[in-house]
């Protein structure tokens, strides 16, 4: 059962890896980064 997850865990950081770099390249970089700003400004009270 352990080799299972571990399996698991493999496959879902590859495809989480792959569209991180699929949403750089089609330069979701500033968007993302904006939308981070938003939040944590949000979080924090300035916003």
């Amino acid at each position: 059962m352990a080799k299972n997850k571990d399996n698991i865990r493999i496959v879902l950081l590859t495809v989480a890896v792959v569209l991180l770099i699929a949403g750089l390249a089609t330069d979701g970089f500033s968007e993302v980064r904006t939308k981070a700003i938003t939040i944590c400004m949000e979080c924090i009270g300035i916003g």
